[in-house]
């Protein structure tokens, strides 16, 4: 009876790290050394690079595990003899220790982390069999009975049809990816602008020694429970406001009576700036009693969309909720059409208006006009209506425009919620959140509340585009073909503004502007973040945006730490983008859709303007189930600039303190954006 359970005993195990190393190749492609696995082990970082580390980390304690299941361990194996490893501990009960932290050189892109040297990161304990102790001192090897030879040699067998199985797949999907008409599955962080990337250079690395210890975080995270505190708004007090922009008010006078004349609007921009100047052109006209004419959409050789208002918004659905407030028409009067705009010195440019306007300001330059013509025009408009001072009822009409009136069109909407229930895995959710930007496409899905919390996804604004990094002035590790490809980008889109830099005596290093917060996260920063927080490495992530400069050059640190990343481009068919291909700001409108429903947001940079207004939807329709992270890029800069340093426990308890004070659920300051901070009496009602 004991010799049967000793037989079966192996075989369960044998059975268990199969089923384990099998997991382990969907990692993709693993390059095996002819040394041991203890040797592996010994090796770290010598050999094995730091995005295939999470895999070796399981791997070696899985074989060793098998080997120690079949067989005595020496404390003079001849697998350590060759290594700087002391040998394993091993106790009169057949109990081995293993330590998976080795020694190296300080200072040297290959050393193990210095915080693990001179001492054992953690142990395993494996059961072995009951050994005589007097074998194990004479023995030089690892003594395997001949009653399990045939066991190691099937067991290695299944090993190698395992592998060749694995590299087959592999072949196969890539081969796939390259065949015409397949969409490439990063089709969306390989390309970018005018094709300014690093197509077949090696990865650039800024923080090597960190992502080192945040993969090993992450392969220790793997199996334990991630925290739930991480998915939900770490404030109160944020559940406490709730929508009331749309309701009527006593103190509201309503729509005017007296027309003073037309309000004309050219929105220059993408679909973000023309959402902001829709709302702030709809103040103006309640402002100044006037009729808005629904805006256009100025085409820009940036964007190159031609997109007008109709084919992002629903135009009916748009003049319905704000029939109350002001007047709205399609076009001008027949008697008005021929009218031209600017030789009656009726048109507006930027240049007329003072950014961040205020009321007496239009009271002054606009309305003599509009009284004078019957017509003003908006041309560009872009951010030229303050925040403040501004009359109640004009604020709340913004947020009644902002996050009522502007639904996106049907066709927009139920592409949207396809893409939501990919990400997903199962129908779009049924939040206000996603009733509000799918409409009646939310579909039906009785396991919807049962499924909710397997299928959760972080959406990530990676503001990291080539126009971005090269006007920022910093430098991100790519050394001098990096400079010389940005400055060649400077001098061909931003001549004036390297005009501006040569007269300007005082200029800021690359290393100032890091350390003052100046400077685009990069995807190896944006990835360390999400790590240091404790998001677990199969966390699905949306990136939002796509033209990342580098291409998979940059992003190769981020998806070692994280690979489940997803885009449009990879969830959408080339036939259902086919209508979208040539309008980017429709595929910004999918963006949103998919950043806002998300259950955590992450932006890299507060000031972009799709992140402040998705971040606003969130908190206006999201309650205390919408968190977004902010990080400060200032206080993040001074703590990676201890990268060389700090440990990776203070590493998280920094970088979580860092993003919980941007997440306060305070009311807007004063001069603030209401589209972003819409917790305020004007937008939102506090209840106790």
């Amino acid at each position: 009876m004991k010799e049967k359970e000793k037989m079966e005993d192996p075989v369960k195990k044998t059975s268990l790290l199969i089923t384990i190393i099998r997991w382990n190749l969907k990692e993709r492609k693993l390059k095996l050394y002819p040394n041991s696995c203890c040797q592996c082990c010994v090796w770290w970082e010598v050999v094995v690079p730091y995005s295939r580390r999470f895999f070796f980390h399981k791997l070696h304690i899985s074989i060793t595990y098998f080997f120690a299941s079949l067989g005595n361990i020496s404390e003079s194996s001849t697998l350590w003899s060759n290594s700087q490893l002391p040998p394993p501990n091993l106790n009169s009960n057949g109990l081995v220790l293993l330590s998976s932290g080795v020694m190296g050189k300080q200072g040297s892109h290959k050393s193990l982390r210095p915080e693990f040297q001179g001492w054992h990161s953690k142990t395993l304990l494996l059961q072995g069999l009951k050994s005589d102790s007097s074998k194990c001192n004479s023995c030089r090897g690892l003594y395997v009975g001949k009653k399990h030879i045939r066991a190691i040699v099937v067991m290695f067998g299944l090993l190698g049809c395992l592998f060749l199985l694995d590299s087959l797949i592999i072949s196969f999907f890539e081969f796939s990816n390259l065949q015409p008409g397949t969409a490439p599955n990063n089709s969306s962080v390989s390309q970018g602008r005018d094709s300014y990337i690093y197509s077949k250079q090696s990865p650039v690395y800024m923080y090597e020694r960190l992502l080192n210890m945040a993969s090993s975080a992450l392969a220790e995270k793997e199996f334990k429970q991630e925290s739930s505190s991480l998915w939900v708004e770490p404030f109160r007090q944020a559940s406490s406001w709730k929508p009331c922009a749309e309701k009527k008010v006593q103190s509201n006078p309503g729509k005017p009576v007296q027309n003073n004349g037309y309000i004309l609007l050219s929105a220059n921009g993408g679909l973000n700036q023309q959402r902001v100047a829709v709302c702030n052109a709809v103040a103006v006209a309640s402002l100044l009693n006037a009729t808005l004419v629904i805006p256009e959409f100025l085409y820009s050789n940036v964007w190159k969309d031609p997109s007008q208002f109709g084919d992002i918004y629903q135009e009916e659905y748009f003049m319905n909720i704000l029939k109350d407030d002001i007047n709205i028409v399609k076009e001008l009067p027949p008697q008005m059409k021929s009218l031209d705009v600017e030789a009656i010195g009726s048109q507006i440019t930027d240049a007329d208006l003072t950014k961040e306007a205020t009321p007496a300001d239009y009271i002054k330059v606009v309305l003599p006009l509009l009284l004078r013509n019957g017509v003003v025009h908006f041309l560009g408009y872009g951010n030229r209506l303050g925040f403040d001072p501004l009359p109640f009822d004009i604020q709340r009409l913004r947020c009644k425009c902002n996050f009522h009136a502007l639904k996106f069109v049907p066709k927009i909407q139920q592409l949207g919620s396809i893409l939501i229930q990919r990400i997903r895995k199962y129908g779009a959710g049924r939040s206000m959140l996603d009733t509000q930007l799918l409409g009646k496409f939310i579909l039906n899905n009785k396991y919807h509340e049962d499924r909710r919390g397997s299928a959760k996804y972080l959406a990530l604004h990676l503001r990291f585009e080539i126009d971005m990094v090269a006007y920022s002035l910093c430098e991100f590790g790519g050394g001098e073909e990096e400079r010389k490809e940005l400055q060649a980008y400077r001098e061909r889109h931003f001549p004036l503004f390297l005009e501006r830099l040569k007269k300007n005596s005082t200029s800021i290093s690359p290393m100032n502007l890091r350390k003052l917060g100046r400077c685009p996260l990069t995807p190896e920063e944006a990835a360390l973040v999400l790590a240091g927080l404790g998001f677990k490495r199969e966390t699905y992530i949306y990136l939002a945006g796509s033209h990342i400069y580098g291409g998979n050059t940059r992003m190769e640190p981020f998806t070692s730490l994280y690979p489940n990343v997803i885009t449009k481009e990879n969830l959408l068919t080339d036939s259902e983008l086919a209508p979208f291909r040539n309008f980017s700001s429709q595929l910004a409108a999918l963006d949103f859709i998919a950043c806002a429903s998300a259950d955590v947001f992450a932006m890299t940079d507060s000031g972009s303007q799709l992140s402040s207004l998705v971040s606003g939807f969130r908190t206006y329709f999201g309650g205390d189930h919408a968190p977004t992270l902010r990080p400060n890029k200032t206080r993040l800069a001074a703590i990676l600039s201890e990268n060389n340093t700090i440990r990776w426990n203070r590493f998280e308890v920094r970088v979580k303190k860092m993003i919980l004070e941007g997440q306060k659920a305070g009311i807007r300051s004063y001069g603030r954006s209401i589209y972003r901070n819409p917790r305020s009496p004007e937008c939102m009602c506090k209840h106790q």
